[in-house]
């Protein structure tokens, strides 16, 4: 009951002041707080007001609402946790057996992590690159990020 009438009082005031700014002429800012002063005595008038208020003082509800909250606290964690280790048992096993099966990225002409990165290998004379090597495109140059972010399946 308190709820309902400080709701009219709302819509009461909100109109009165859309009415001063209509008198000011600024139409359009005094149908717009006319709109927003109505707002509270529709909720009043659907039952919205005392749904609501029936709510509030309900333990249960509460209960409900913690409920929910928890739920989504859980789905948010596993969704996190799932994000970091690398998501589902089917994508894990494909990195594995992707990462046995090829050392080399697919377009590389050598290994890129390994024995080929020391001393010994700068001091190894560098063969003469192929033809089809040196008429690659611009484009083959990232051959070895296509075939990471493959890995990864992005």
């Amino acid at each position: 009951m308190l709820a309902e009438t400080i709701c009219s009082a709302v819509s009461a005031a909100g109109l009165g002041i859309a009415a001063v700014t209509a008198y000011r002429k600024r139409f359009l800012t005094a149908t717009r707080i006319a709109a927003y002063s109505l707002v509270p005595i529709g909720l009043v008038l659907t039952g919205v007001v005392e749904w609501v208020a029936g709510i509030a003082f309900k333990p249960s509800v509460w209960l409900g609402f913690g409920a929910l909250g928890l739920s989504w606290l859980l789905f948010m964690t596993t969704r996190a946790i799932e994000r970091r280790s690398g998501t589902t048992r089917a994508e894990r096993k494909a990195a594995r057996a992707a990462g046995r099966n090829e050392a080399v990225a697919p377009g590389a002409s050598a290994p890129s992590l390994g024995a080929g990165a020391g001393p010994a290998a700068a001091a190894k004379p560098q063969s003469k690159p192929k033809k089809k090597q040196e008429a690659a495109a611009p484009g083959d140059d990232f051959s070895d990020i296509e075939a990471i972010l493959k890995k990864h399946g992005i």
